[in-house]
C-alpha cells in the first residue's frame, strides 16, 4: 500500500492534488474511479488516454467546468470545487482554440487581463510580453480569420499564458495541426511551460506527444492511472498488457508460467517453447500470462546476438521499407503479427517473404504481464 507518511507529505507539498475523486454523471457509472494524483509545482503532466478513458474530464474539474460527485480537488493547498472557472486563475487552451472572431488578436488577449481589472497600460506590456513569447508580435491587429491554424493555435497559448497563471490546462491543443507544424509546436509548449515555471496539465490521446513533452504521464484507461510514470519509465517498464500496448508499439506472445524465481520466471509459450522473462504481474506457476518485448529490443542477426540471448524460429512475412528504419512482420510462437524495426544501416538484413530465420533478445528486455 505504499508509505502513508511519505503519501500524506507529498500531498501536503503538491500544487494540484486529486483526493479520491470520482464522477459520475448518472449516479451510477463511474467514468472517473477514486483518483488520487499530485503535482508539484512547475510539473509538465499529461493525461493519456483512449477516448472515454476519464483524461479529459479529470481536466474539466480541475478547470472548473465539471464538478467532481466525490473527493476533493486542491489549487496550492486550498480546495477549489466550490470555486466557480473564472476565479481558479487557471490559463486554459483547448483543440478548436476558442478565439472570439470580432476581436483582433490583442482584443482577445486583452480580454482575461479586463476581467481580472487590469489598467490599459499594464494590459498592453502583457499582451506585447506574450505575444513576443509566442514569436506572433507582428499579429496584434489581426483577427482571427485572417491567421492560419497554426498562428490561431500559438494565439490560444498566448491568451492561456498572458495573465502569467501558475497553472495552464490544454485539451488537445494541437489536435487540429499538421504533423510537421504539430511537432513544432510540441517543442515550443515545452520550452515556454519550462521557462516560466508553469505547472501544465496536458491532455492528448497520441502517445508520441505524450512521450515528447512531458516530465511525467499518467495512462487512463476505464477511469483508472494505469500507470504514472516519466516517459522512459513508461515505455521501457509498463506495468500491465494495457500500458505495454497502448505506449508505442508492442509484441506479445501468449503462455503460461513454468517457474518463478528471484526477479525471473520461466514462460512455457503456447506453442511449447520456453522463454525466461521479469515478472511484473505474475506470481505463481500455471497462471497465464502476456510476454511483452518492444520491437527494437528484437535482433534478427544471429552474429549481433549478446551472450545469454533467447532464440526463437521465425518465418517472414513482410519487410517493409520506412527510411530510416525497416520493419519486419514475422510468425514467431503463434503470433503472425510479431514486429522488428532495424535501422536502415549498410550492413543491415534485408529479407523476403518465406525466408526462416532466428530471432533473439535479452531475458530483461521480455516482461511477463498480465493475461
Amino acid at each position: 500500500m505504499g508509505n502513508p507518511d511519505l503519501a500524506a507529505a507529498q500531498k501536503a507539498e503538491a500544487f494540484v492534488v486529486f483526493d479520491r475523486v470520482q464522477k459520475s454523471y448518472d449516479g451510477e457509472t463511474l467514468v472517473v474511479k477514486d483518483l488520487n494524483l499530485s503535482l508539484p509545482k512547475g510539473e509538465f503532466l499529461t493525461m493519456l488516454g483512449p477516448s472515454g478513458s476519464g483524461k479529459t474530464t479529470c481536466l474539466m474539474m480541475l478547470a472548473g467546468f465539471e464538478t467532481a460527485t466525490h473527493g476533493e480537488i486542491l489549487l496550492d493547498g486550498r480546495p477549489i470545487n466550490n470555486i466557480p472557472p473564472h476565479k481558479r486563475g487557471i490559463g486554459m487552451v483547448f483543440q478548436n482554440y476558442a478565439l472570439f472572431p470580432h476581436m483582433t488578436v490583442a482584443e482577445n488577449l486583452s480580454f482575461p487581463l479586463e476581467v481580472r481589472g487590469l489598467g490599459r497600460a499594464a494590459r498592453e506590456e502583457k499582451i506585447t510580453r506574450a505575444l513576443d513569447m509566442v514569436k506572433m508580435g507582428a499579429f496584434a491587429n489581426r483577427r482571427p480569420a485572417q491567421l492560419s491554424g497554426g498562428q490561431q493555435q500559438r494565439i490560444a497559448l498566448a491568451r492561456a499564458l498572458v495573465f502569467q497563471p501558475e497553472l495552464v490546462l490544454m485539451d488537445e491543443p494541437l489536435g487540429a495541426l499538421d504533423k510537421q507544424l504539430r511537432e513544432h509546436m510540441q517543442f515550443e509548449i515545452t520550452r515556454l511551460a519550462h521557462d516560466l515555471g508553469i505547472t501544465t496539465v496536458y491532455v492528448t490521446h497520441d502517445q508520441t506527444e505524450a512521450l515528447t513533452m512531458s516530465d511525467r504521464v499518467a495512462v487512463f484507461n476505464d477511469g483508472v492511472i494505469q500507470q504514472l510514470a516519466p516517459p522512459a519509465e513508461l515505455y521501457e517498464k509498463p506495468q500491465n498488457s494495457f500500458v505495454a500496448q497502448f505506449i508505442g508499439e508492442n509484441n506479445t506472445l501468449e503462455g503460461v508460467v513454468a517457474e518463478m524465481g528471484d526477479g525471473t520466471c520461466v514462460v512455457r509459450l503456447d506453442d511449447g517453447g520456453l522463454i525466461d522473462a521479469v515478472p511484473v504481474n505474475v506470481t505463481r506457476v500455471g497462471e497465464r500470462t502476456r510476454v511483452s518485448i518492444r520491437p527494437e529490443r528484437v535482433e534478427m542477426n544471429a552474429a549481433r546476438l549478446q551472450p545469454g540471448a533467447h532464440t526463437l524460429k521465425a518465418v517472414v512475412r513482410e519487410f517493409i521499407y520506412m527510411g530510416d528504419i525497416f520493419r519486419t512482420r514475422l510468425s514467431v510462437a503463434g503470433n503472425d503479427e510479431f514486429i522488428i524495426k532495424t535501422r536502415n544501416a549498410p550492413d543491415a538484413l534485408r529479407l523476403e517473404p518465406g525466408a526462416e530465420i532466428d530471432i533473439g533478445w535479452l531475458p530483461q528486455d521480455c516482461r511477463a504481464l498480465d493475461a
